[in-house]
């Protein structure tokens, strides 16, 4: 089951507390997205970051209408959880595998 995203602060720096919609909460840190290229290159700009907001309709985080990242990544980030079994690692999600341990 998905988690929405209901509110979310900037915490200085790639960090973004978010808060979801079953009460639990934690810090999500974004710097490792500058790495994956892409449309993760806009991260770069710090002022941009900053510009996030909440689409309440998906319950994500968003930067205007080009980046969001999945509800379930935020979670799982945010609370030190594992993804749910659903998550296909292999699929073309960048904002997934970015949370996958590395070796």
């Amino acid at each position: 089951m998905l988690k929405d995203v209901i509110s979310a602060s900037y915490k200085g720096g790639y960090k973004i507390e978010v808060t979801f919609e079953d009460g639990a909460r934690g810090i999500v840190d974004f710097e490792k997205y500058l790495e994956k290229g892409g449309v993760f290159n806009k991260f770069k700009d710090i002022d941009f970051f900053k510009r996030f907001s909440i689409n309440e309709e998906l319950g994500v985080l968003t930067w205007g209408d080009e980046i969001d990242i999945a509800p379930e990544t935020l979670y799982a980030e945010a609370t030190q959880s594992p993804l749910p079994d659903w998550v296909d690692l292999n699929q073309n999600s960048l904002a997934n595998r970015s949370l996958q341990p590395t070796a």
